[in-house]
């Protein structure tokens, strides 16, 4: 079968890629027929459906024919990163996500958060999610309504949803892996296709 998008409005195509892949059986496929070079689309593939796609290209522009196939029911579990090295990288400077989860289609959101020597993350409340937190480097505080919990390499911290929270980061700085639940409408934004 093939899936033309040419006549397909350019910001329903990707929609419509995804759709039709996600009706494939293992073993099936359809030839993508579009005449933008489909790159940015197809990192896309490889990162939402990790191991669960095959991408043959028939022809190569000005119109450009794919074959896509389902190769698995799910994408493929991976290791996205090593924390280890993540906790060893020495940016005095570095500040906020230093790595995130990418996928679209997903139900969690993960990130590795770094704080500077001494940085903060002012106290507030948190989501109406709870969070797990993994510390992978350097030391701080996280502050509670009632007191201070210290955070070192190792520790395992939940915080339940909307409790009020404040980190700072020790004179190492402070790193450390947030697991929960996908936010509703947040996400990273993708280049379009």
């Amino acid at each position: 079968m093939d899936l033309d998008v040419r006549p397909i409005p350019k910001p329903q195509r990707k929609r419509a890629v995804f759709a039709a892949f996600a009706n494939l059986a293992v073993g099936e496929s359809f030839v993508l027929v579009t005449n933008v070079e489909p790159g940015p689309l197809r990192a896309e593939f490889d990162d939402d459906q990790y191991g669960a796609s095959s991408w043959v290209y028939l022809e190569r522009g000005p119109v450009w024919r794919i074959r896509v196939t389902r190769t698995a029911s799910t994408p493929l579990p991976r290791v996205l990163t090593d924390t280890r090295a993540l906790a060893q990288e020495h940016d005095a400077d570095a500040s906020g996500a230093v790595f995130r989860l990418t996928m679209g289609n997903r139900d969690l959101d993960s990130n590795v958060i770094a704080l500077p020597p001494h940085g903060t993350i002012g106290e507030h409340v948190g989501p109406d999610l709870d969070v797990l937190l993994h510390v992978i480097a350097g030391d701080g505080t996280l502050a509670t309504e009632d007191g201070e919990v210290a955070l070192a390499p190792g520790a395992l911290v939940w915080l339940p949803k909307r409790s009020r929270r404040q980190f700072t980061a020790g004179a190492e700085g402070l790193r450390y892996l947030s697991v929960h639940q996908r936010k509703p409408g947040l996400g990273l934004t993708r280049r379009p296709w």
